[in-house]
């Protein structure tokens, strides 16, 4: 299959077309030239487009790193013959900045997001932010780590202060679920995804008809599609939830279902 037969069966549009065009071509660069490969930070529906394209490949050498287990926005690195998969992040291109500030500083997120896009750079180059009470871990690729370094000086209307940290010295929490349990007449996304999100099933219907709901980060406009163990629902608006069972019958014969839903 040529290139450009990849990316018509794969991309489903022309952004997407021009993302998969661009992991192509590190993974050409790691087998032409014998030398690992890495794309910029994806987020979670840009990896999940990418791992279609590298199944549609026959699942070349590679693998996915975002500085931390479990990381949303994650680098996909692809190995030469002679390197392991495993070492392929030993020694970048994800690093960490640790940005510290006053402690009682009311910063968010979107806060330190802003800043560091503010000095120039595209989201492209950032992966996740940590946010503690007193600092923010900052994933970021090495070649734009100077960058932050001799350039942050203030988020909001705070001073912060930057340096280099390990990945090992992340400090990394757990999100913060709530377990619902409940029975379903049937597996399909409107249905679970009514449970998770406390909706009326027919209001959930159309959202996801209007393109507002993904099943593992891909839109899906059906809310007949069934989903299984280990789905990732999320609705634009109302957060994500994870499918943790979906197996068993109650006394009624109705599917019970297990979901965790990120608060």
């Amino acid at each position: 299959m040529t290139k450009g037969e990849l990316l018509r069966r794969c991309a489903s549009g022309e952004e997407e077309r021009l993302l998969l065009a661009r992991v192509l071509d590190k993974l050409e660069l790691a087998e032409n030239r014998s030398i690992p490969a890495y794309t910029h930070f994806l987020s979670p529906a840009e990896r999940a487009a990418a791992e279609g394209l590298l199944r549609a490949c026959g699942q070349p050498r590679h693998a996915f790193f975002g500085g931390f287990e479990g990381a949303e926005r994650t680098v996909c690195g692809f190995a030469p013959d002679w390197m392991e998969t495993e070492a392929l992040f030993e020694e970048g291109p994800v690093s960490a900045l640790r940005i510290s500030f006053r402690e009682g500083a009311s910063l968010t997120h979107r806060d330190f997001l802003g800043s560091v896009l503010g000095l120039g750079l595209t989201r492209e180059k950032i992966g996740d932010l940590l946010v503690g009470e007193d600092h923010c871990d900052l994933l970021l690729l090495e070649e734009t780590r100077p960058i932050v370094l001799s350039q942050l000086s203030q988020v909001g209307r705070y001073g912060v202060k930057s340096r280099a940290i390990g990945l090992e010295e992340l400090e990394v929490r757990p999100p913060e679920v709530k377990t619902i349990r409940d029975t379903v007449a049937t597996l399909r996304l409107d249905a679970v995804a009514s449970s998770g999100f406390s909706v009326g099933r027919g209001k959930m219907a159309a959202l996801i008809e209007s393109g507002r709901v993904t099943v593992n980060h891909r839109e899906v406009i059906k809310p007949d599609r069934t989903v299984t163990q280990g789905d990732v629902i999320a609705c634009k608006g109302m957060g994500k939830l994870t499918v943790k069972e979906a197996a068993g019958r109650s006394k009624k014969g109705r599917i019970m279902i297990l979901l965790e839903r990120y608060v």
